[in-house]
């Protein structure tokens, strides 16, 4: 029996071995190019060359003092800001109303609420360029802001009706059996355990809005470049390393990102437990 036990031991080892191996490899492969932008930001020289002539901080310096760098950070706290509050009323207005009906086009009006994720952002871009166009909401904050709800809610959808799975909807039905309207019972009951879901959609709207750079090409003018906006240009136009500084900020701002995410998961499972 030991004989026969030790083989699959050692192979279990093994397995095990090159799992980690194999992971270590793809995240190091994943990696490097973001690990590889960080010293360049750092860099004393114009151009973005290995080995560092000298460290500097020049280009940060450059990125928070320049008004067009900065305008393009404001700008894509504002749209960013206002698509996801935008989201946040549609995508949770639209997952209770999903999770609450019955009907075999359920699956039609889902596939048409999730299609913004699917249809290719290039195709979309063009399409809200046509429709808007006409309407004057090109070249201005508001079609911008309009287009990035339509590409941030579907996240929001996903996550609040993934927290509505779990929800005992007994709960909504005894607060409105004692009284309660159905605006108090969802600010009072179900807006609490549901929350975490809709801070979590909320989080992923953002960052969609935030890293959007082909509907802004199509809808923004010169006074609406956002931060991925002014990048693409700088590549395109003049490579600088203050380019290297921003991707630095947006990496650790994603960073942030992800640390309030797994945040809130956790949040939201102790909520679940305590519910039960």
């Amino acid at each position: 029996m030991s004989d026969n036990h030790a083989p699959r031991t050692l192979s279990q080892r093994l397995g095990w071995t090159g799992t980690i191996v194999a992971a270590t490899l793809v995240f190091v492969f994943l990696m490097a190019p973001i690990i590889a932008i960080v010293p360049l930001s750092f860099s004393s020289s114009t151009y973005l060359t290995y080995p560092l002539p000298g460290v500097s901080m020049r280009w940060y310096q450059d990125l928070f003092t320049s008004d067009k760098w900065m305008l393009s950070v404001k700008n894509s706290f504002i749209i960013g800001i206002a698509s996801t509050v935008l989201s946040m009323i549609l995508g949770t207005l639209a997952a209770l109303g999903l999770a609450s009906w019955k009907s075999r086009l359920k699956s039609l009006v889902m596939a048409i609420v999730l299609s913004p994720m699917v249809v290719p952002v290039v195709i979309t871009a063009v399409g809200v360029y046509f429709f808007f166009a006409p309407l004057g909401l090109t070249g201005n904050y508001a079609g911008l802001i309009l287009a990035h709800t339509a590409l941030a809610t579907p996240f929001v959808v996903i996550t609040v009706s993934a927290t509505l799975q779990s929800f005992d909807t007994n709960l909504s039905r005894a607060a409105a059996s004692l009284g309660a309207p159905p605006l108090l019972t969802f600010f009072k009951v179900v807006l609490p355990l549901i929350l975490p879901g809709v801070a979590s959609g909320a989080l992923f709207a953002f960052a969609t809005s935030f890293d959007e750079v082909v509907t802004v090409l199509f809808l923004a003018g010169p006074e609406q470049r956002t931060l991925p906006r002014e990048m693409f240009a700088g590549i395109r136009e003049n490579i600088s390393p203050t380019i290297t500084a921003a991707a630095v900020i947006l990496t650790i701002f994603s960073v942030a990102l992800l640390s309030c995410l797994e945040w809130l998961r956790r949040r939201g499972e102790k909520l679940k437990a305590a519910v039960h």
